[in-house]
């Protein structure tokens, strides 16, 4: 069975969305059609449906860095601003948008809070490490085919 890390970050985050979406795991809030998703970006994302995908995304986050915190995700979604003709400068992406998206996640049981060190984060649940890796898995099924026939002649030829 294939995890996380094994396949194509875009392909199982577009899919992970997908999913989340059609279980009503997470859901837009009001105001996400018109803001901007950090300071350092001009304008509000086009997609429709960007709130699913950044939700997907974090949960992978998640699932690679955590136990991890709202202002290490802030770190990984900044970006460059364009400042005319001044230098371009970093800044953090929008707290709001991550701790939102956070909160949703643990309400919906994919992700808990953990008390690490000094610090507190969130970590994926078995519920939501088994949601993600179902998920992986179907992706390698659908890249990598192993038959059953083929699968046991590589296993004669290797004893061999």
């Amino acid at each position: 069975m294939a995890n996380a890390l094994e396949v194509n970050a875009n392909e199982l985050i577009k899919r992970v969305a997908h999913q989340l979406k059609e279980h009503k795991f997470v859901h837009p809030p009001v105001w996400a059609g018109i803001v901007k998703t950090g300071r350092h970006v001009e304008r509000p994302p086009m997609e429709t449906d960007w709130w699913y995908t950044r939700s997907a995304a974090i949960l992978r986050s998640v699932y690679k860095l955590g136990p991890i915190g709202t202002s290490k995700l802030r770190t990984k979604y900044g970006g460059r601003k364009n400042r005319g003709y001044r230098p371009e400068h970093f800044f953090r992406g929008g707290g709001s948008i991550i701790r939102k998206s956070l909160q949703q996640l643990e309400a919906s049981g994919l992700i808990s809070k953990v008390q690490v060190a000094k610090h507190n984060g969130r970590k994926l649940t078995p519920k939501g490490k088994s949601f993600i890796d179902k998920i992986a898995s179907l992706i390698a099924r659908e890249h990598f085919p192993v038959h059953k026939k083929a699968a046991k002649a590589a296993v004669v030829a290797a004893e061999e």
